[in-house]
C-alpha cells in the first residue's frame, strides 16, 4: 500500500493498522551517478523518527526517513502517552485524533493483596487541555504520524531501505543502504538514529548502551471482552477558570465496573507473590501485565493455555465472573535500564530507544523518546538555517542525557520496589504497602512506577539564570505550563509552534524589539485579570513579568519586570549558543 492509499483507507473507515504493508518504491536517488545529499536523514520510522521528521518538515527542513521494514508495529507495545507528549503532538498537528481515539485517564489505584490501599490523581486541578495520560496502542500512534507525514511537503519516507554502512566525513555522513533491488549510497548533513533498542547505527559506530539488566520476566497480554464497560470521560476538557486544588491523596469516587483508571496489584490472591498491571485501551481492548519471575519459560508462557487461566483469575477476582474474553496479542519480555555514554557522535545523533532504555513501569520509554525528538528538531533547524552554530547540537546531548539519567533513576527505583530481590527488601516493601492505606507518608514510598512527566532541564547551558526570585514550577529549563485563556483558547495552543515565544503579563506597553527579535520571536500578551488568574498563578506573574520560551516550549529566561531589548537579545543569543559563555561551555 502506498502512503496516499493508506491515508485514503484510514479516512474511509475502520482499518486494521496491524495488517498494513507499505510498498517498497524505487527512488531516483538509487539511479543517480553520484550519491545524493540531503540535509537530514532519519533512520527509523517509529514514533520518535516520525515525530522528528514532522517537526523538521514544519520548520521547512526537508528530511528523508529510511525504514528497514514495511509495516507498523503489532500489539499494543507503548500505550501510555503522557500529557507533555500530547502537547508535543499538538504542535505536530495530530494530538486531537489520538486523544479522541485513546482512553484518557488521570487516576491510578494501588492494591496490596486483595485490598485497595490508596488512589492517586495525576492531574487533580482543572485548567488543563490535555489529560495526564491517554492509553492508545502504538500502531495507532504510528499510523496517525505516518498519515501526518504523508500530508506534509518535505518528507520522503522510504520503506525497505535498511542502513548497512556508515562513514563520517568533515561535512557530511555517507550511508550505504540495502533495498530489495540492491544497495545504493546516500549522503546527509546530519543523521538522526531513531532505530530502536537494537540500533544498527549504534553498532556501525562501534557504540553500546551500558546499564543494568533486570533478572525478571513479564507477560503482556492484549485482551478484548464482551462485557459492557463504561466509556472514559471526554478526552478534551473544556477550559476552566481556576484550579480546583487537590493532591496525590485527593479521594477519588469508586466505580462499580472496570473503569479506565490504572490499576496495579502487589501480591494479589489471583497471582500470588507477583505483580499485575491493568489498563484500558482503545477499541474495547485491555492490556494486562503479569510478573512471572526469572525462571519462567517465555515460549511456554505465551501459549493461550497459560494466559487464559491468569486472565480468568484476574477477572473473577474483580467481580467479572463469566465475562468472555479473547487474547489479541501476547509477549514475554525482560528489560534493562541503560543508555549510551553520549547521544551525539559528530554528525550522528541518537534519540529514543537507540540512545537509552528503561523498564515499562512509569511509561518513560516512548514519552522520553518523543521529547528527545522535540529537543533535537528545533536545534537541527536552527543550525541548518544559519541561526545557530553547530555547537548548539552539543546541548541536545547534554540535556537529553540528563533526562535519560532521570528516567533511568526513576525506572530503576520502581523496578526494585516492584520486584524485591531479597527477603529484607520484600519485608520493607510489604510494610510500606500495609501502612499506605492509612498513612500518607507511606504513600510517598510506594513505587508502582513514577509516571512520566517532562524533565526539568536544570542547569541547561541554554538557560539564563533568574535575577529575581520566583515561585512555582515554571523555572528555567521547565516545560511551559498550559492554562485557559479568556478567548476560549489554551495558552500552549496560542503560542507560535515553531519559533521562540515571549509571554508578557499585564498591559504595559511593549518594549521596542531589535529587528531579529521582532522577526523571530512571537509575543503573546496575557492580561492580569480574573479570566487569566490560572495563567498568572502558574507563572507567578505580576505586571510586566516576561518569559522567553524556546521552540520546544521550555523556559529559557524569565524576568519579574519587563526586560529591555538588550536583555532579551542576550537571552536569545544564549539560548542559541551564540553567546561566548554558552559556546565555550558546550565545547567543554
Amino acid at each position: 500500500m502506498n502512503l496516499k492509499d493508506f491515508s485514503a483507507a484510514a479516512a474511509a473507515g475502520p482499518l486494521d493498522y496491524q495488517q498494513v504493508v507499505f510498498d517498497y518504491t524505487r527512488h531516483p536517488d538509487q539511479d543517480a551517478p553520484a550519491a545524493a545529499r540531503h540535509p537530514v536523514v532519519i533512520v527509523g520510522a517509529g514514533p520518535v523518527g516520525l515525530a522528528l521528521a514532522i517537526d523538521l518538515a514544519q520548520k521547512k527542513v526537508p528530511v528523508v526517513i529510511l525504514e528497514g521494514g514495511q509495516a507498523l508495529s503489532t500489539g499494543s507495545r507503548a500505550i501510555c502517552f503522557a500529557k507533555r507528549t500530547l502537547e508535543i503532538f499538538d504542535r505536530l498537528g495530530c494530538a486531537d485524533r489520538m486523544v479522541d481515539k485513546g482512553v484518557s485517564w488521570n487516576v491510578g489505584r494501588v492494591y496490596f493483596g486483595a485490598e485497595e490501599v490508596y488512589r492517586f490523581d495525576l492531574l487533580p486541578e482543572s485548567g488543563h487541555e490535555r489529560p495526564a495520560f491517554i492509553n492508545l496502542q502504538q500502531y495507532y500512534v504510528e499510523g496517525y504520524l505516518v498519515q501526518r507525514a504523508a500530508a506534509l511537503p518535505g518528507i520522503d519516507l522510504r520503506w525497505k531501505n535498511k542502513v548497512v554502512g556508515l562513514t563520517q566525513q568533515a561535512d557530511h555522513v555517507r550511508l550505504a543502504i540495502e533495498t530489495p533491488e540492491g544497495n545504493y549510497a546516500l549522503e546527509a548533513g546530519y543523521v538522526a538514529a531513531c532505530d530502536g533498542s537494537r540500533s544498527q547505527l549504534r553498532a556501525l559506530l562501534g557504540q553500546e548502551s551500558k546499564g543494568r539488566i533486570f533478572r525478571d520476566r513479564f507477560l503482556i497480554a492484549d485482551i478484548t471482552m464482551d462485557a459492557h464497560l463504561p466509556e472514559p470521560p471526554p478526552g478534551r476538557p473544556k477550559a476552566a477558570s481556576a484550579p480546583s486544588g487537590g493532591s496525590e491523596d485527593t479521594p477519588v469516587p469508586s466505580v462499580g465496573a472496570i473503569s479506565p483508571e490504572r490499576r496495579f496489584w502487589f501480591d494479589p490472591p489471583f497471582h500470588p507473590g507477583q505483580s499485575v498491571l491493568l489498563h484500558k485501551q482503545a477499541d474495547g481492548m485491555w492490556r494486562v501485565d503479569f510478573q512471572l519471575g526469572w525462571d519462567a519459560d517465555p515460549a511456554l508462557e505465551r501459549q493461550p493455555e497459560r494466559i487464559v487461566p491468569r486472565v480468568r483469575a484476574l477477572l473473577d477476582s474483580i467481580g467479572h465472573e463469566g465475562v468472555q474474553f479473547e487474547i489479541g496479542w501476547a509477549s514475554v519480555y525482560t528489560f534493562a535500564c541503560q543508555r549510551m555514554e553520549r547521544f551525539r557522535h559528530g554528525r550522528v545523533l541518537f534519540a529514543g530507544d537507540s540512545a537509552h532504555g528503561v523498564s515499562p513501569f512509569g511509561a518513560r520509554g516512548a514519552n522520553s523518546g518523543v521529547q528527545d525528538a522535540d529537543n533535537l528538531a528545533w536545534k537541527l533547524a536552527a543550525v541548518l538555517q544559519g541561526e545557530a552554530p553547530p555547537s548548539l547540537l552539543d546541548s541536545y546531548g547534554s540535556e537529553r542525557e540528563y533526562a535519560a539519567d532521570e528516567n533511568i533513576r526513576n525506572s530503576t527505583r520502581a523496578t526494585d520496589f516492584i520486584t524485591p530481590k531479597s527477603e529484607v527488601s520484600r519485608l520493607f516493601r510489604d510494610a510500606v504497602l500495609a501502612l499506605s492505606k492509612r498513612h500518607p507518608f507511606a504513600r510517598a514510598l510506594v513505587n508502582s512506577g513514577r509516571l512520566s512527566t517532562a524533565t526539568v532541564l536544570d542547569g541547561s547551558l541554554l538557560s539564563t539564570p533568574d535575577a529575581e526570585p520566583f515561585r512555582g514550577p515554571a523555572r528555567p529549563g521547565a516545560a511551559a505550563q498550559d492554562a485557559p485563556l479568556a478567548d476560549g483558547r489554551w495558552l500552549l495552543r496560542a503560542l507560535a509552534p515553531h519559533c521562540f515565544n515571549l509571554l508578557v503579563f499585564g498591559d504595559a506597553p511593549p518594549a521596542a524589539l531589535p529587528a531579529e527579535l521582532a522577526e523571530r520571536v512571537h509575543v503573546l500578551r496575557i492580561p492580569l485579570d480574573a479570566a487569566h488568574a490560572v495563567a498568572a498563578a502558574r507563572y507567578d506573574a505580576t505586571a510586566g513579568t516576561t518569559y522567553l520560551l524556546r521552540p520546544d516550549q521550555h523556559v529559557c529566561a524569565r524576568w519579574r519586570r519587563q526586560p529591555d531589548a538588550r536583555a532579551l537579545q542576550a537571552a536569545l543569543d544564549h539560548a542559541l549558543a551564540r553567546s561566548g559563555a554558552a559556546v565555550l561551555a558546550a565545547a567543554a
